[in-house]
């Protein structure tokens, strides 16, 4: 997970105290640990501290604002305080300089002289409070009874907004939902919304979803490319990076309509006390709509901006991470107004997969709606034949299924794409990303494979969709989001994968694989 960082009390005390003094002001004699005590003699393993407050410390001795009169006001002994910032400010002895030895671990942290338990406990009781209980996670299941849906919990959600929603939304279509973006408007909240239909309804927009939004307050923006995301960002960082903290996200597979809370099998997980997801996704948001062009439906909105959100107010810990399709795509500004453009080569969401797969010992379970990304395919069908006694199994949706002969024709299909394509690396990367289906081929190589079936020939207007986008790799590591397994999802879409440890979500994981289980 990744924490806040705030700087407040620093730079008041940094103000209070001037620059501090180094290792020879006084008291420094009286230092209570030794020249070369070690905090973490048998490794950091065996120390009373989390990861997340390690972390924090590297972190926060690394914030140029912090001096050794910061320290010692927050409770660290003279001579280590002066060390640790001597060591840091490098030779010239000044913060935020070329020749900054920035720390780059606790190890680091603890190798300085005069840096022992004492001074070790001291800096984590500093950093302690940026380190609270785990974010709260739950999910909710679809299909459901509307009034256990995720769509009341979102209305129930926005209706406790105070300040800001800032939402991306691939179809939205539930009257509660919009009747509660209403009363938030007429409240004073800030909406800002990047929908997908708007880019269709721009070109007659009069009785348009969009339209009807934007006559009850709510910014309607959309971008040159597919926004497949499915988040809201609740009360989140516009102005301060303090208002993560208390903000509250919503992610998953599910759109806002009927039929993704009553109909069809789907996963929204909603997420509060994580401020490294909260600042990840204002961050997505904030990239897409700073290039994102304006739905006119005869009402002017005030282009309303977001504080950035930068890396270096972001601290890693493991237990959490997501990926953004938003880094295969460059920005510019066309004659259309601002554009993304995908860049060959990059796959950054179906990489993390290969990436999961490959690390998998004992089981991986799938459930998708498609099984069309090459990168994430060949990866399953190279496991499975290293591994024949592996647990693998995928749960895919009714329109995947192939037949033999099908497969056959799309196989010539690709190898007369490839010749024609020559020596060009984009037509090549077009003949691989026009949208192969893997289910037959998986099959036949021996992976346990099934679809949810619900008529005989598929149609979306009547289908009951398996609409998952969900992957758990050993029981213990879960990844979900609105990704579809698919070359188009990658360099055409705006998508997202968050990825959960199982062993602080352990609850989250586990009701994962019973759905899996159930389906």
């Amino acid at each position: 997970m990744k924490t806040l960082r705030t700087t407040t009390l620093v730079l008041a005390a940094t103000l209070a105290l001037g620059l501090g003094c180094l290792a020879s002001c006084e008291g420094s004699e009286g230092s209570p640990d030794g020249e070369y005590d070690e905090a973490f003699p048998t490794g950091k393993a065996d120390s009373p501290y989390s990861e997340c407050e390690l972390d924090q410390v590297v972190a926060y001795l690394n914030d140029a604002s912090v001096t050794a009169g910061t320290l010692r006001a927050g409770g660290v002994h003279s001579r280590a305080a002066g060390n640790l910032i001597a060591y840091r400010n490098g030779p010239d002895g000044a913060a935020g300089t070329s020749d900054d030895n920035l720390f780059e671990s606790i190890e680091e942290v603890d190798g300085v002289s005069w840096v022992g338990s004492t001074a070790m406990a001291q800096l984590v009781a500093i950093v302690k409070d940026l380190c609270g209980e785990a974010p709260s996670i739950s999910v909710i299941f679809s299909p459901q009874p509307y009034e256990s849906s995720h769509l009341v919990r979102v209305a129930q959600l926005i209706d406790g907004a105070e300040r800001s929603l800032d939402i991306a939304m691939y179809s939205m279509s539930d009257s509660g939902i919009l009747s509660a973006l209403e009363r938030a408007v007429g409240r004073g909240v800030s909406v800002r919304m990047i929908f997908e239909p708007a880019r269709e309804e721009q070109r007659s927009p009069a009785g348009t979803t969009s339209a009807r939004l934007e006559d009850k307050g709510v910014d309607v923006r959309y971008i040159n490319k597919i926004m497949h995301h499915k988040f809201v960002i609740v009360d989140g960082p516009r102005e301060s990076i303090d208002e993560a903290a208390g903000a509250k996200l919503v992610t998953g597979s599910g759109n806002w309509s009927n039929g993704a809370g009553t109909k069809y099998d789907e996963n929204t997980v909603f997420i509060e006390g994580s401020a490294e997801l909260i600042l990840l996704f204002q961050q997505e948001f904030n990239l897409l709509w700073e290039n994102s062009r304006e739905f006119t439906a005869g009402r002017t909105f005030e282009f309303v901006t977001s504080m950035p959100v930068t890396p270096d107010m972001i601290v890693d810990e493991p237990s959490l991470g997501v990926v953004f399709t938003s880094a295969n795509f460059s920005t510019s500004t066309t004659s259309y107004g601002p554009t993304f453009s995908s860049v060959t080569g990059r796959n950054t969401v179906s990489d993390k997969l290969v990436e999961l797969i490959d690390a998998a010992t004992q089981s991986i379970h799938i459930a998708s709606g498609h099984l069309r990304s090459r990168p994430v395919a060949e990866a399953l069908l190279t496991k499975a034949a290293a591994n024949p006694g592996m647990d693998i199994r995928i749960y895919l949706d009714g329109q995947e299924y192939i037949s033999q002969s099908y497969h056959e024709d799309q196989v010539r299909d690709l190898e007369a794409c490839i010749q024609a394509a020559g020596s060009s690396e984009s037509a090549l990367q077009d003949c691989y990303d026009n949208g192969f289906y893997f289910s037959y081929q998986a099959q036949a190589a021996g992976i346990p494979l099934r679809f949810k079936t619900y008529c005989y020939r598929w149609d979306a207007r009547y289908a009951l969709q398996m609409h998952h986008k969900t992957f758990i790799f050993d029981g213990k590591i879960l990844a979900s989001g609105s990704y579809n397994l698919s070359d188009n999802a990658e360099h055409e879409t705006m998508e997202n994968m968050v990825v959960y440890d199982g062993a602080v979500f352990p609850d989250l994981v586990a009701a994962f694989e019973q759905n899996f289980a159930a389906m």
